[in-house]
């Protein structure tokens, strides 16, 4: 019975996540879409920072590094509830920088909507073409801006990058996060870019058209995970997502379990939210939305609450082992054993997954390579605690709380060191 049962829930995951072979073989097999004709567009760059003076001031001298012309972007910086230097910091980089002070609406999502708004009343909301977010952490290639707004030209109103990470060689957990983003970038949004399907924000380094903001008068997401909640909101609405290969930002990842956990059970738990909220706009979508019923199902499956497929699988099967038990089953032995089974194809499943990312992007992962193949083992080990993070998330009231972000790298160059 319980080989029956895991049978039943290994097709269900197998079907739901098929049409992701299709990406692989796309993302493996077919050239990046690029465009080549670009517009003068005049952008705004929106970075919510909470006390980040350790990094702030180097996202911001690789912003003022750009190839493109610097009279075509301003630099916004909102301190957000700081008790450091970020302030000051930011304002000697050469940024025009707010201060908000809100303890009763926390999170990243207001501290943009404090931003916007006050960029509308002193600069209408027609100055810019488009928005920038990028979190303070980040460091840009000097061509990032440039990129983005080649895709930008080409008609796409919202557009999310290439992520690769600061600090992919420090340990396990850093780069099972690295590894993740960088299969993400390859593998999903490139897929999808190519076969003109929505894409997905992904927390940072994205661009949207300020037409965006008409939609609900400004920046009104404010879930634990407002770019999820973006992105679904605007395929729902119609949207497509872009994705541009070329745009590449450096992010860091937490370093330590503990921080590890509490971003991630933010996550799960911002899932939640945005699968209750949205989930049946999205699956009306499949059926409803003309130019968008595929990246409704796509959004509807990415978003879909995973952990309950996993909570099915362990309550059978510990029902199962303690059936035996109760019974004195002779076949409890063969009821470990199944289990056993059950976490070995787990563990090649995440394996198979890393496995073309390490290989294509290779290049682009900064580290020395013995770090890059033991991660590929260790990968298996950090989406494993995924299973407790999301039953974590089910039960337990979760509010959003910064992430300290330490890791200095003053400069892409810096960045490219660890290789």
């Amino acid at each position: 019975m319980l080989e029956l049962f895991f049978s039943i829930i290994g097709l269900f995951t197998a079907l739901l996540f098929s049409y992701q072979t299709v990406y692989l073989l796309v993302g493996l097999f077919h050239k990046p879409k690029l465009f080549t004709e670009a517009k003068d567009n005049r952008f705004a760059v929106l970075i919510s920072a909470r006390n980040e003076e350790v990094v702030i001031e180097y996202l911001l001298n690789s912003l003022r590094n750009q190839t493109y012309p610097s009279e075509l972007y301003d630099v916004y910086v909102v301190a957000d509830n700081c008790t450091d230097r970020t302030a000051d910091i930011a304002r000697q980089a050469g940024a025009i920088v707010l201060e908000r002070f809100d303890t009763t609406h926390v999170g990243k999502g207001y501290a943009l909507d404090f931003l916007l708004s006050h960029i509308k009343d002193t600069k209408g909301d027609t100055y810019y073409d488009g928005y920038f977010v990028f979190d303070a952490d980040n460091i840009l290639e000097p061509d990032f801006i440039e990129q983005m707004n080649l895709t930008f030209s080409a008609g796409y109103k919202i557009i999310t990058s290439y992520r690769n990470s600061k600090n992919y060689d420090t340990n396990w957990i850093s780069s099972g996060y690295a590894l993740w983003f960088l299969r993400e970038a390859r593998y999903v949004n490139n897929a999808r870019m190519i076969l003109n399907t929505s894409c997905a924000v992904s927390g940072t380094g994205f661009l949207f058209h300020r037409d965006m903001l008409k939609k609900r008068n400004g920046w009104k997401y404010f879930l634990l995970t407002e770019d999820i909640e973006f992105s679904v909101f605007n395929v729902i609405d119609g949207e497509k997502i872009g994705y541009c290969h070329k745009a590449m930002l450096y992010d860091e990842q937490p370093e330590t379990f503990s921080v590890s956990w509490k971003q991630r059970l933010r996550w799960a738990r911002g899932f939640l939210q945005v699968f209750r909220r949205y989930g049946w706009g999205l699956f009306r979508g499949i059926f409803k939305n003309k130019g968008n019923r595929f990246s409704c199902l796509d959004l509807f499956v990415t978003t879909l609450p995973f952990i309950f497929v996993t909570i099915l699988a362990l309550l059978g099967y510990t029902v199962g082992v303690i059936w035996s038990l109760a019974t004195q089953s002779p076949h409890l032995l063969w009821d470990v054993l199944v289990g056993v089974e059950a976490v070995g194809i787990s563990y090649l499943t995440f394996f198979l997954m890393g496995l073309p990312t390490i290989i294509t992007e290779w290049r682009s992962i900064n580290s020395t390579p013995k770090r890059k193949i033991l991660s590929l083992f260790t990968f298996s080990l950090y989406m494993f605690t995924w299973v407790f993070v999301g039953i974590t998330a089910l039960f337990k009231k979760v509010e959003w709380t910064p992430i300290r972000h330490n890791v200095v790298k003053k400069s892409v160059d810096d960045v490219k060191k660890q290789s």
